[in-house]
């Protein structure tokens, strides 16, 4: 009986957590000091974060965070940053060098490019997290605040659009790190056997 609620807890708690990352902003810029929205939703429903460490969920995030984890409303915490106008990357393609450590740091892939080629930023899929900036070499990218022009879902929709490329790039990863170990198993496996021969 015991362990019957104990899997409800762990239910109702995991249930709550997806809850939680649904209301953040999915930029999985680390602002807050975890690696990404949802090691930020972890921690707030474990009581090891406060709901104000978002500086792209604003005000109206902590609000929401506050009504749904049924605590008091705090302002932005501004050790974490600055909550600041929705904008997205933009390579300078002139300048760009084609290194490609843009792409590796861009957690939803919203970067297209190939070594030694020109990069560019897909907008609409820019979540804005900065991440792109510092690996750069040669400072070519910037942000630009979002354009009327440009493509402009609601906030939850490109917040769930995010959180889907975040996940399918972390699936991908995941795919690739494991070809990667096989194969070093493979040459492993025939090193060893050249050597016994």
């Amino acid at each position: 009986m015991s362990m019957l609620n104990h899997d409800d807890h762990g239910n109702e708690e995991s249930a709550l957590i997806e809850k939680v990352n649904n209301l953040l902003p999915q930029t999985q810029c680390g602002q807050c000091g975890f690696s990404g929205c949802q090691p930020y939703a972890v921690a707030m429903v474990k009581k090891q974060a406060e709901i104000n460490q978002c500086p792209p969920g604003g005000e109206e995030g902590i609000h929401d965070l506050a009504k749904l984890l049924n605590k008091p409303f705090k302002m932005l915490n501004p050790e974490h940053g600055e909550h600041k106008p929705e904008h997205v990357a933009f390579i300078i393609e002139d300048d760009c060098i084609g290194c490609v450590k843009c792409l590796a740091a861009c957690p939803v892939d919203a970067i297209v490019g190939a070594a030694k080629y020109m990069h560019t930023v897909i907008a609409a899929e820019c979540t804005g997290c900065e991440l792109c900036i510092a690996p750069c070499p040669v400072d070519c990218i910037i942000m630009q605040p979002v354009s009327v022009h440009q493509y402009h879902p609601s906030q939850y929709d490109k917040a769930s659009l995010a959180k889907r490329r975040f996940d399918a790039r972390n699936e991908r990863k995941q795919v690739e790190a494991h070809i990667a170990e096989l194969l070093r198993q493979q040459k492993k496996a025939l090193l060893s056997a050249s050597k016994e021969q």
